[in-house]
């Protein structure tokens, strides 16, 4: 009898599982085999799912902790070998089909923003060319460098005021040029201007003024007071000759003056804060130039070093936006990631939104 009780508990122990329903077998994994990503997704029982999640506040390892525990206690999930082993790899299926999805997003995103880049970048080919069809029409018809002009800010409107008497150079010739690419005085040829008392030359680092003083001054004679946004020179004991505010702010520490032609030149450098733009006058309220005529030294744009080169293109392309009265590459920057957050956000009501 002894025997025959130990055969059939035998028995009972090796007795075959209850066969599951087929959605239990569609996700039972065999040991060491991780079910490829996207074949064992199924959402038919998102809502209930869902409603659980709400119920432990969002909280997804204490719902899957009751899950567990409930299969635990309600099926024969405990006697199955390596059950720990099929959890795993439940998991490890279920990160990497997650990792893989969001790759595919990334890489979409990066495909659509590529798209985007070689559409801007052929618009930007072909307003360069209507520019340039502009450009042949003045004086400099055989020119066929690309010149890097003013500052983005250079399309405002600078008044018809036209300078009087001895701002003007030559007799016969109008310095104010009210053509499509602005208005102001024209530049002479280092890109300032020659008024009656000094002159003054500039590149996109620097300004250099000449002021005239009697032939012969000594250097303990002279008067040169310079600060970040002002500045004075002259002689001592004597009202300055040019003083005032600058155009915009310099590096004070690192302008200097000399005295040049056997002392009848002041020479001051003014080393610029902001060396991406060009200077209209030296002092605020002094005739202004037209830096859109304004011809430097380098102006080909392949001879410039990389990071150069795209700040100058994007200032040049920002100009003709703005100039076309369309958004520059900063606001059309700001529109994309706006639409992209309202893309990811139905749910949101944008309509009394408003947008700085």
């Amino acid at each position: 009898m002894a025997v025959i009780s130990e055969y059939e508990e035998e028995e009972e122990v090796q007795a075959p599982v209850p066969e599951r329903s087929a959605e239990v077998q569609e996700i039972r994994l065999t040991p060491g085999i991780v079910t490829p990503p996207g074949e064992v997704v199924s959402k038919q029982h998102d809502a209930v799912l869902s409603a659980l999640l709400v119920e432990h506040e969002q909280r997804p390892m204490e719902m899957l902790t009751t899950v567990i525990d409930y299969l635990f206690r309600e099926t024969d999930l405990v006697k199955e070998d390596g059950v720990e082993v099929r959890v795993s790899e439940i998991v490890g299926a279920a990160r990497k089909r997650r990792r893989e999805a969001d790759e595919e997003a990334v890489a979409a995103e990066k495909e659509k923003m590529a798209k985007v880049e070689k559409e801007v970048k052929e618009k930007e080919v072909k307003e360069k060319a209507v520019v340039g069809d502009l450009n042949e029409a003045p004086v400099d018809e055989d020119v066929e460098e690309v010149n890097i002009t003013s500052n983005p800010l250079s399309f405002e409107d600078e008044g018809d005021d036209e300078p009087a008497g001895p701002e003007v150079k030559e007799p016969g010739v109008d310095d104010y040029d009210e053509k499509i690419d602005g208005k102001g005085l024209k530049p002479n040829d280092g890109n300032g201007y020659d008024h009656e008392k000094y002159s003054w030359t500039q590149t996109l680092q620097e300004v250099t003024v000449q002021i005239k003083i009697p032939e012969g001054t000594k250097s303990r004679m002279v008067a040169c007071d310079i600060k970040s946004k002002s500045f004075k020179a002259g002689l001592k004991g004597q009202p300055p000759i040019l003083a005032g505010e600058f155009f915009n702010p310099v590096k004070a520490d690192d302008c200097f003056w000399s005295l040049e032609d056997n002392g009848s030149t002041l020479s001051i450098l003014f080393t610029k804060h902001n060396q991406m733009e060009w200077w209209k006058s030296v002092v605020k309220g002094e005739p202004e130039i037209n830096t859109q005529k304004v011809e430097p030294a380098n102006s080909k744009l392949e001879d410039l070093d990389p990071e150069t080169r795209q700040t100058v293109e994007k200032m040049m392309y920002d100009q003709r936006q703005k100039a076309m009265n369309l958004p520059t590459s900063d606001e059309q920057n700001k529109a994309d990631i706006l639409k992209k957050f309202m893309a990811q956000h139905p749910e949101m009501d944008f309509s009394k939104a408003k947008i700085c």
